[in-house]
């Protein structure tokens, strides 16, 4: 079995392919990782390079009162930790309990009689990537993505002691339309009980394709004409069947099941290239919202799930909307084809 990505060369298409592939028909792609079809249609879209946000997501005022401030902890949860631990010097990242969460900590897990309901356990934690307000992941240095990215793997091993979760979710809301109800840098860790649907869905889904191939298929990804970038560790693509216009995915080179087993130096290359991902987005894109999701696996997997589940990095600027189309039937339109998508983007020349 093969457990390193291909990376294949990477020709640019020359004019006439581009006026050929803008003018192509609509096509349905099924992604061979989540299991999911995605309708392609170029016709309802303007060029994918004119392709911006009417709602930048970086406003220009900053928020004299903010909690996640520095000076303002005492207005936030409780804390867990901090980056660096000494409570003498000036923290450079928080991770702290959840003002309003989503589920309770405080409860015991107690399912119905008949499986269909669970008490509300789980942990909902903050991670404040920086004291300063107008300082957003993208300005900070590679080796301080890195330290965000660490703190994440810190708090992962301190949920995985409790054998009651089953499932952890890294994310990050950029923007008030992604979902973030703070302008103030952050992102947030959410860990469950249960695993949850999409999650089962993708795993089954990449269960058969080794099943059929005895490989995985985000090893097995063909690249080319998708790739944006790479570095020592991992790539960044546009998928196949990418879900949404210029949806990323951030993907480690070599067969990797568990987000929370990276290393000092997979984290500084992550950071790396996490921050030009973010750069070239909101330069292309006119500073979009966007989420950004770890898709990892479950805590407690047999070692036959870890030959072919393998982690990655999605990160979805908030360009278009879901429609009743996309709520009706699961398949989801994308105006862009992957193939522009990564084109645009690995030709954005960042200012030095």
């Amino acid at each position: 079995m093969s457990n390193t990505l291909h990376i294949y060369n990477l020709d640019r298409p020359n004019a006439a392919a581009l006026r050929k592939m803008a003018g192509r028909d609509p096509e349905i792609r099924k992604d061979t990782v989540t299991n999911r079809w995605v309708v392609f249609s170029p016709a309802r879209a303007r060029r994918p390079s004119d392709f911006k946000s009417k709602d930048s997501a970086n406003p220009n005022h900053t928020q004299s009162e903010c909690p996640f401030c520095s000076g303002h902890e005492h207005e936030c949860a409780p804390e867990i930790f901090r980056f660096p631990p000494d409570s003498t010097v000036d923290w450079k990242i928080r991770v702290i309990q959840n003002l309003y969460p989503a589920l309770s900590r405080d409860v015991q897990l107690n399912p119905s009689s008949d499986g269909m309901v669970l008490t509300g356990f789980g942990f909902h934690d903050v991670v404040i990537e920086s004291p300063v307000h107008a300082v957003h992941l993208s300005d900070l240095s590679p080796s301080e993505v890195a330290e965000v990215l660490l703190a994440y793997k810190k708090r992962i091993h301190q949920l995985s002691f409790h054998q009651s979760v089953k499932y952890i979710q890294v994310f990050k809301n950029h923007g008030a339309s992604a979902g973030a109800s703070m302008s103030h840098s952050h992102s947030q860790i959410m860990a469950l009980p249960i695993v949850p649907p999409t999650v089962s869905s993708r795993l089954d889904c990449m269960k058969g394709y080794f099943e059929e191939t005895g490989k995985c298929s985000v090893c097995e990804m063909s690249v080319k004409d998708l790739l944006i970038d790479e570095s020592t560790h991992y790539i960044s693509i546009i998928p196949f069947a990418a879900t949404f216009p210029f949806e990323i995915w951030i993907v480690p080179r070599d067969h990797s099941p568990h987000f929370h087993e990276i290393d000092s130096e997979k984290a500084v290359d992550l950071g790396g290239l996490l921050k030009l991902m973010l750069q070239k987005m909101s330069l292309q894109l006119n500073s979009p919202p966007f989420n950004f999701m770890i898709h990892t696996s479950p805590l407690q997997v047999t070692d036959s799930l870890l030959s072919y589940t393998h982690w990655f990095l999605q990160i979805v600027p908030q360009l278009t909307g879901i429609g009743g189309f996309e709520l009706g039937t699961g398949c989801y339109i994308n105006p862009v084809f992957p193939e522009d998508a990564a084109k645009v983007l690995r030709e954005v020349n960042l200012p030095k």
